[in-house]
């Protein structure tokens, strides 16, 4: 296994202090990184994004790691918060992949899940329902047969009673609730905008406003319809962008990660639509903390 060791230059925070290190190695890489456990400060496993570093501080990089070494520390955060013979649910961690990319190595939430279910029999599997952002943490589903998959997506309009985020935005919201209803489009670069009216696919979200400061505001997203980006094309589109959100106009990135976070998914039973299934995950004390 090949390790990188350097000294700290300067104080700072973790995953900015990486990024001067290694240059050449894209973010969402160094994040991936963090989220396996492969980096050590002081001898210390870290995965914070924003863990302060002092000047002098040794880290360690372990830059081989193998592809099929996962690392316990992503397990234990990624929670299983709901299982029976059709669905999963958990609460996925901000820097985790949903499902595998080019990269067949990298560790995902598919690939932690599907080790899960395999351990009471190794020909089970499951199915992606919905997605999350590598950068977005919260509730996300999974079925445990294709059938159960496809009804949850043919139907999903009507399924999900309840589909909510919480962000932190740059910027004092001033109106305390509205709706935002626009077309989106994708672009060349797969980056999501506002387009003309009939122009794309339409999206509705809803917001409100939970907590404000002079710097940021804490909002509540409720989501009509799940395109792709949507919340983070809508916050920007009323001037006020999720915080540390890079791709789509961010300035501040305080927390070291996207401020994006999946916090209620309420649904049909597959085998018993008459019954509601309502999971909640925390709003991450890192969001709460720019308000304290």
């Amino acid at each position: 296994m090949k390790e990188r060791v350097v000294r700290v230059r300067g104080d700072g925070q973790l995953l900015d202090t990486l990024l001067t290190h290694f240059p050449h190695i894209g973010r969402n890489k160094v994040k991936a990184w963090l989220t396996r456990g492969q980096v050590k400060v002081d001898q210390q496993t870290v995965q914070r994004y924003d863990q302060p570093v002092r000047a002098g501080q040794q880290i360690q990089v372990e830059m081989g790691k193998a592809g099929g070494e996962l690392s316990i520390h992503a397990k234990q955060r990624l929670s299983i918060v709901y299982e029976d013979d059709e669905v999963v649910v958990v609460d996925k961690p901000a820097g985790l992949l949903s499902v595998a990319t080019e990269d067949k190595t990298e560790l995902t939430a598919y690939r932690l899940v599907t080790e899960h279910v395999r351990k009471m029999d190794t020909k089970h599997r499951i199915f992606v329902v919905h997605r999350l952002d590598r950068d977005t943490s919260g509730i996300m589903l999974f079925a445990k047969r294709y059938e159960t998959q496809q009804w949850l997506q043919d139907n999903w309009n009507d399924v999900v009673k309840e589909r909510r985020y919480v962000a932190v935005v740059e910027g004092r919201v001033q109106k305390q609730e509205g709706v935002i209803d626009t077309w989106l489009k994708e672009s060349s670069t797969r980056t999501m905008y506002v387009s003309s009216p009939g122009d794309g696919l339409r999206a509705i979200t809803h917001f409100r406003v939970l907590k404000r400061s002079s710097e940021y505001s804490l909002v509540e997203c409720q989501l009509d319809t799940g395109r792709k980006n949507q919340i983070r094309v809508h916050m920007k589109s009323i001037g006020h962008c999720v915080v540390g959100d890079k791709r789509y106009g961010a300035t501040r990135d305080e927390i070291g990660r996207l401020a994006l976070h999946a916090a209620s998914l309420a649904f049909l039973h597959p085998t018993k639509p008459e019954k509601v299934l309502r999971f909640e995950s925390e709003i991450p004390a890192a969001f709460r903390k720019l308000f304290s």
